[in-house]
């Protein structure tokens, strides 16, 4: 089967058929990929953005969709022919060891769960049932990008109604946030971003008010929208210090910032530490600290009553053999989330 492999850190992934595990050891489930989707944190793994990886060669990938083939012992959640979202944050069920693949004669290294490849195995806790009539090309959202918005936003952020938020950064993740706002009826809800087309997008979910990040009175305009005191609650998914520095500068002093995107590694932020020791918090999200088998199926109601669209957050898809074409496109910050199609229609 194919598969995307990351050989040399700042290189493209390398495509080609390696060989899957034949036997399958305890708590692992043998997933035939329909879908899956890119996040930042594969760039950063492409990149070595945290520095040296000790795992090379190895796969990639964190949210997906597929048909669970087979299942090792001690596996009672799954079972073959169950259809499954592939979830990089633990759920129930096993945690097993992770495989390693064959490619040429050499080993091919896997974490817990991979979706950068035709057929996976993963551990049973890195999978989550879904109704064999939910559409496979919207199940991967479920694997990472909405599942930790909502995260972010009930758990993290603790986003009450009418209160009002700033998000910087307006890609699959920062999206997924706003329309997650709008369901706990946050307002006024401004988003922030290079592209004035993912504005406009990030308006069909929910927005508000959407600002261009190189708007000289950028500043300004956020307190304009949310009142002199502040925002109730500052998301960055960006990563970049300086948005950063902003959110954290213009959250209430009763407030909260939440941190999603991470800083490439040796990039510091500057911020005046007095507020932490009263109100303000400030704080790293995980993910949302999500549990996905409890997150997922209440998503998956909410979209069949019709209070959730997703598809709208899927703008691009490409094939397994166009990955690193999907890779420089998810580069260009004009992207939603991207699909990568591996054996869906």
């Amino acid at each position: 089967m194919k598969a995307a492999i990351l050989v040399e850190t700042r290189k493209p992934l390398v495509v080609a058929d390696i060989t899957v595990p034949q036997d399958l050891a305890y708590g692992q489930v043998h997933v035939r990929l329909h879908y899956s989707g890119i996040c930042g944190s594969q760039l950063n793994e492409i990149d070595g953005a945290k520095g040296p990886d000790k795992y090379l060669p190895h796969l990639l990938g964190h949210e997906g969709s597929g048909i669970v083939q087979r299942v090792g012992h001690g596996v009672k959640r799954v079972k073959p022919g169950d259809h499954v979202v592939l979830h990089w944050m633990p759920a129930q069920g096993a945690q097993a060891e992770t495989p390693t693949y064959g490619w040429n004669g050499r080993p091919v290294n896997a974490g817990w769960v991979t979706t950068f490849n035709e057929e996976a195995v993963v551990s049973e806790n890195r999978v989550t049932v879904i109704p064999a009539d939910f559409d496979m090309r919207i199940a991967p959202l479920l694997g990472c990008a909405v599942t930790t918005a909502v995260g972010v936003v009930n758990n993290d952020a603790g986003l009450k109604i009418g209160q009002s938020l700033l998000v910087l950064g307006l890609g699959g993740v920062g999206i997924s946030i706003v329309k997650a706002a709008e369901l706990v009826s946050a307002y006024p809800i401004v988003g922030v971003d290079l592209l004035e087309t993912k504005l406009e997008l990030a308006k069909q979910s929910g927005l508000t008010t959407g600002l261009l990040a190189s708007d000289p009175r950028l500043r300004e305009k956020i307190l304009e929208q949310v009142g002199p005191a502040g925002v109730d609650v500052a998301i960055d998914v960006t990563g970049i210090p300086r948005m950063i520095e902003l959110a954290y500068e213009l959250t209430h002093p009763r407030g909260r910032t939440i941190l999603v995107g991470v800083p490439k590694q040796g990039q510091k932020i500057n911020i005046y530490t007095l507020p932490l020791h009263f109100e303000q918090v400030l704080k790293g999200s995980h993910g949302g600290d999500v549990e996905p088998d409890v997150v997922i199926p209440r998503l998956i109601r909410l979209m069949r009553a019709g209070r959730l669209r997703l598809d709208d957050v899927l703008t691009d898809e490409y094939t397994l053999d166009q990955i690193n074409l999907a890779v420089d496109r998810l580069r260009t910050g004009q992207a939603g989330r991207i699909l990568i199609r591996l054996n869906g229609q």
